[in-house]
């Protein structure tokens, strides 16, 4: 069907692009967890400067009392609950220290303990609101009516749930498509990036199919809906996300992996040191001090800061070079990666279409600068991806371009224009080439180099061939090689993007595992593959396609700069200002976390074996059992921060091989 026929209403208001949906995001302080760590955290603040500054405890006692109330009672009633269930877990073992600390002086310490489980919590919190946000907002992708052509000609406006299989729907120029079908009538170019990934518009035609929520370019189309809402490629997405969100196996820092067993054993350690004595006739207050000195030398704080100060301090180095690292869970995961996929578009490149070659052709009497002149004239009316390449690349050469007239489009062929007296048409070799035409060679040869050819024609006859792509990120190659150094195993490319692009850009960079053409089921199948093969797979990628692929994978990590809002979310980690770079070195640095990480876990289960001993086998003195507590803290603590130095993400380049 001729688009002139079919032009939008005038009380219609123009369709949103997919990336600019609103978001629905959840405020922080909207979470109770977040209250309740703001509460504490705050109280906390008050209180420690009265402390210092040798103020009467009457006036910070108090303050810290309510910040063990505030941060505390949450993971405390958690803590008993599973108590109730015959579990018990390191959260009431930590409220169960802190108070320990507070009973013998150390009103300070526990509190601090209390505020950091508090907003670690908070934290957790955060991230699960905003990822289910972002899930929830993929559904704004998709219009929420759609106009249904009924069998005498008129329309309906309907919601996009009453369409039903073999319904036929019209799509205007500049709508959304509002259900997953196949074009029965009419011509477009329809931009299906959220989709497939590709970086350009793709013409469709009678028989193609078209997906719900991608972008309908300058033309018509009438569609046989042959999917129901809930079974389209987007709200499939939508389900991808959420499985896998739920199915992935629980991950663990690796003291909470051996804390049941050490929270039984240390509660049931500390009873016995506190009756057993006592059964045997010892006094009370010396039964209780010996049990309450145990208490405090093997509680596991030391074991805990072992942990998470060499993690959050990779995440901080991270952060200051441009890699968003969402938890220190995700931080130990990152150093387990053993192999890597990769997206094309937006990820190994800069998304966004280029012109490459400019080839006048013998006889046409014109150089490059006076061929993109004509092209970039013509084009300038046109808002098509392609023709904002080719007006980037004149102004890039500092072109004046001539005006323009009789300027006209139509969708899948190209535009014609009237400039400087001559009529320049741009569009497809394909609709304006004769198949014996001697410049279709030239053609193919773009083409099989994985470039779009766009013929340039004036007064009819061909005058030249533009050849546009998108460009390799800067170092992609390079990046490429330091992650089969450091992994062992050469990245994978998973695409959305035709075959033939996909395999040109996969030999320019080194990657040989080519698997393109893929919807977004078809990435999460690929991982699955890879990881029943027992691989610990990271995916790499941007768009709303590869989102269910980032909650599938081991570890997902999502380009910053145009990254869709579902793959920000979803992603376990966001490369900020896409430097493709940063990948092998965040990998690195993860491998040095999880090293100091056994280091402070040895040191600190020396100290804990060694006043634990001594409390059992003579007498340790409650002062000198704090002291050696607190002192291995903070010397497994201190450990951990030598993360924060500008060398340890040096190390961390050299060892990726940057």
């Amino acid at each position: 069907m001729p688009s002139t026929l079919t032009q939008p209403t005038a009380d219609r208001t123009a369709p949103t692009r997919p990336q600019e949906a609103i978001r629905r995001r959840t405020r922080v302080l909207a979470l109770p967890e977040a209250r309740w760590a703001a509460a504490a955290t705050a109280l906390f603040l008050l209180a420690l400067p009265l402390q210092l500054a040798g103020a009467p405890a009457w006036t910070w006692g108090p303050l810290y009392a309510m910040s063990y109330i505030t941060g505390g009672w949450e993971p405390g009633w958690e803590g008993l609950k599973a108590l109730k269930d015959k579990t018990l877990d390191v959260d009431l073992l930590m409220i169960v220290a802190a108070l320990g600390a507070a009973s013998i002086g150390q009103v300070m310490d526990g509190a601090l303990l209390i505020v950091i489980f508090a907003t670690s919590g908070a934290l957790e919190a955060l991230a699960t609101a905003r990822t289910a946000d972002s899930v929830r907002g993929l559904l704004d992708l998709a219009p929420a009516t759609a106009t249904r052509l009924t069998a005498d000609g008129g329309e309906q406006t309907v919601a996009v749930e009453e369409l039903t299989v073999g319904d036929i729907v019209l799509v205007r120029p500049g709508e959304r498509v509002g259900a997953d079908g196949r074009v029965l009538d009419g011509a477009s170019e329809v931009d299906q990036a959220t989709i497939t990934g590709e970086p350009l518009p793709v013409a469709k035609e009678p028989g193609d199919e078209v997906f719900a929520g991608t972008l309908n370019g300058t033309g018509a189309l009438r569609v046989r809906v042959e999917r129901d809402a809930s079974d389209s490629v987007i709200a499939r997405i939508v389900r991808m996300v959420e499985e896998a969100s739920e199915t992935k196996a629980p991950t663990q820092l690796f003291i909470e992996k051996v804390e049941q067993r050490y929270s039984v054993g240390m509660v049931a350690v500390t009873l016995a040191v506190f009756l057993v004595p006592l059964a045997l006739g010892a006094a009370l207050t010396g039964s209780l001090l010996r049990a309450m000195t145990f208490m405090i030398v093997a509680s596991p704080c030391a074991i805990v800061l072992s942990t998470m100060p060499p993690l959050l301090s990779a995440i901080a180095n991270a952060g200051r070079h441009g890699v968003l690292v969402k938890s220190a869970v995700v931080m130990e995961r990152l150093g387990q990666v053993d192999t890597v996929a990769l997206d094309k578009t937006g990820t190994l490149t800069e998304g966004t279409p280029r012109v490459t070659d400019v080839t006048p052709l013998p006889g046409s009497g014109l150089d490059e600068s006076a061929l993109l002149t004509l092209a970039a004239a013509a084009e300038h009316p046109s808002e098509h991806p392609l023709a904002r390449a080719i007006v980037a690349a004149a102004r890039e050469r500092g072109l004046t371009l001539p005006e323009t007239e009789d300027f006209d489009s139509t969708p899948g062929v190209g535009v014609t224009a009237g400039v400087d007296g001559r009529i320049v048409a741009v569009g497809a070799p394909a609709r304006l080439l004769d198949d014996t035409d001697d410049t279709a060679a030239l053609v193919a040869r773009l083409e099989d180099e994985g470039r779009t050819a766009v013929l340039v024609t004036v007064d009819g006859t061909p005058a030249g061939v533009l050849g546009i792509a998108d460009r390799l990120r800067p170092n992609a190659a390079a990046t490429i090689t330091s992650l089969a150094a450091l992994t062992g195993t050469k990245p994978v490319l998973l695409t959305g993007d035709n075959p033939r692009a996909a395999a040109q850009l996969a030999a320019e960079v080194g990657i040989d595992d080519v698997r393109a053409g893929l919807l977004p089921q078809h990435k999460v199948a690929a991982v699955k593959e890879l990881e029943a093969a027992g691989r610990k797979v990271m995916v790499v990628g941007d768009g709303v396609n590869d989102a269910p692929a980032l909650a599938a994978a081991h570890s997902g990590v999502a380009m910053g700069r145009a990254g869709s809002d579902l793959a920000l979310e979803t992603a376990d980690a966001v490369i900020v200002r896409d430097e493709l770079t940063t990948v092998p070195a965040v990998i690195a640095l993860s491998r040095r976390a999880r090293q100091l990480v056994v280091q402070n876990l040895v040191v600190a289960g020396v100290f804990i074996a060694a006043l634990v001993t001594w409390d059992l086998a003579g007498t340790l003195p409650l002062p000198l059992g704090v002291l050696g507590h607190e002192g291995s803290t903070v010397l497994v603590g201190l450990n951990g921060l030598r993360l924060l130095r500008e060398a340890a993400w040096q190390r961390a380049e050299r060892e990726s091989g940057r």
